[in-house]
């Protein structure tokens, strides 16, 4: 019965072994002390870093911004995997890359994120409110 709403590109719904959902987030973080460090090749470096971690894990970056002291997120998850989960994963495999491949990062902070981020759930409502919010941030 299921098959047939995801084999439908017109439905949102995915599946893994046990389950058919569509779970999804609006995630955002700061590097520490807020720090305006995200910017040019640090931020080109972290996109992709971002998108291979993600991949990794098995969920999907929907939209994504970089600003240069913040991070918006919109992903799209197994429910497998916790909210604390994906944003530990994706902070770390971030933080790690970019302080070994920028050393600038490690002489400007004692760590590259803070501990804490924003995480929201959304309904499909408002998934092209998020993906609109996300998108306009750096035209403000």
């Amino acid at each position: 019965m299921w098959k047939r709403f995801v084999d439908n590109p017109v439905y949102r719904w995915k599946t893994n072994k046990w389950s058919v959902y569509n779970v999804a987030y609006h995630i955002i973080w700061t590097p520490k002390y807020r720090k305006k460090v995200l910017t040019w090749d640090i931020e080109a470096r972290l996109k992709e870093l971002l998108l291979e971690k993600a991949k990794l894990l098995g969920i999907e970056i929907e939209k994504m911004e970089v600003m240069p002291d913040h991070i918006h997120l919109f992903v799209k998850a197994d429910p497998t995997l916790s909210p604390a989960q994906i944003v530990a994963q994706l902070k770390w495999y971030t933080a790690h890359y970019l302080r070994q491949e920028f050393k600038e990062l490690k002489t400007k902070l004692p760590t590259l994120w803070t501990r804490s981020y924003y995480i929201e759930t959304i309904w499909h409502i408002s998934e092209d409110v998020i993906k609109k919010y996300i998108e306009d941030q750096k035209k403000v």
